[in-house]
């Protein structure tokens, strides 16, 4: 089951975008609640390895299950 990024919650740190081996993890557009920036994953693309869980420095930021409604998707 793919990964969830919490747009409300990430601060765009992005030490996940580096960590995916799948280069799943992609930067939103503008801000987000918290005016810092946000980045989405792609549930089509993601592996469900966990590495960015492992690497992200934000709690909550991460969910270990998709939860399409917690994160905004910009293509």
């Amino acid at each position: 089951m793919p990964h969830t990024i919490v747009t409300e919650v990430c601060e765009g740190v992005a030490d996940c975008v580096a960590a995916c081996p799948v280069a799943c993890i992609h930067e939103g557009s503008g801000k987000n609640i918290k005016g810092t920036d946000w980045y989405w994953i792609d549930f089509a693309t993601c592996i469900d390895c966990g590495i960015c869980l492992q690497v992200c420095p934000v709690e909550g930021a991460i969910l270990p299950e998709e939860r399409p409604e917690l994160q905004k998707i910009t293509q």
